[in-house]
């Protein structure tokens, strides 16, 4: 007796949680080209200047948020970005584990010690 391909098939499917992902990096991705856009621009501006002005620059309220959203832009897509590549490449479930809580809990460590750096600046 042959097994249908379909009823084969039936359970072992999507569980519909990779679209989350995609959309997740896709998002990020968009917002991280205008943010990208003004990181070139600070880099350009800051150029052959001195400390005082790029401290001046990143006290200006409108680019210490943007500053603060490519912080926060960035090391979330990289989660996103390194989850797919540690599910997708890793098959020892331990260690699998082990991955997707280390660069979670690096990331956040980032994305927080980044936010705080930048408003410390952004504040005094």
């Amino acid at each position: 007796m042959t097994i249908n391909p379909l009823a084969r098939a039936r359970g072992h499917g999507s569980a519909r949680q990779g679209v989350h992902h995609w959309y997740l990096q896709r998002a990020t991705a968009l917002l991280l080209i205008p943010l990208t856009g003004w990181l070139l621009y600070a880099i350009i501006s800051l150029s052959g200047r001195n400390y005082a002005d790029a401290i001046a620059f990143l006290g200006h309220p409108l680019n210490s948020t943007a500053a603060i959203l490519l912080a926060i832009a960035g090391f979330y897509h990289a989660i996103v970005g390194l989850q797919v590549v540690i599910e997708d490449y890793v098959h020892t479930p331990a260690i699998e584990l082990s991955l997707q809580f280390l660069v979670r809990a690096l990331a956040y460590a980032g994305m927080v010690a980044s936010v705080l750096q930048i408003l410390k600046i952004a504040l005094a």
